[in-house]
């Protein structure tokens, strides 16, 4: 299983329907995620360049992309942006994986 930050903005239209009638958006979240057969494990809505932040645990990047296209689909949403997320775990992999091959890259010379 693979982690993600998603991060999007509500339309206005949106943001009219949720002040209009107040809704659990995270219960909705959650049922797309899991139709997928992931686990969201925090939603967030925010201050500042994005409305809503989850972190979302999928399968894989391509489950991801369903995710993101079946939200993106409905309108409701723009700046719609996923980061893939490495545990520390990964991170350390990856860093070891950087030290055993560091020598076959050469940078450019000027």
């Amino acid at each position: 299983m693979a982690y993600y930050l998603f991060q999007a903005n509500y339309q206005p239209n949106a943001i009219k329907a949720l002040v209009a009638e107040p809704q659990d958006r995270e219960a909705a979240a959650r049922s797309a995620i899991e139709a997928l057969g992931g686990t969201l494990h925090s939603i967030f809505f925010a201050f500042g360049d994005r409305d809503i932040i989850a972190i979302i645990e999928v399968a894989d990047d391509k489950t991801m992309a369903a995710g993101s296209f079946m939200i993106s689909s409905t309108g409701d949403f723009s700046k719609v942006e996923t980061t893939k997320l490495l545990t520390t775990a990964e991170a350390m992999e990856a860093m070891s994986l950087a030290k055993e091959t560091a020598g076959a890259y050469t940078p450019p010379t000027g």
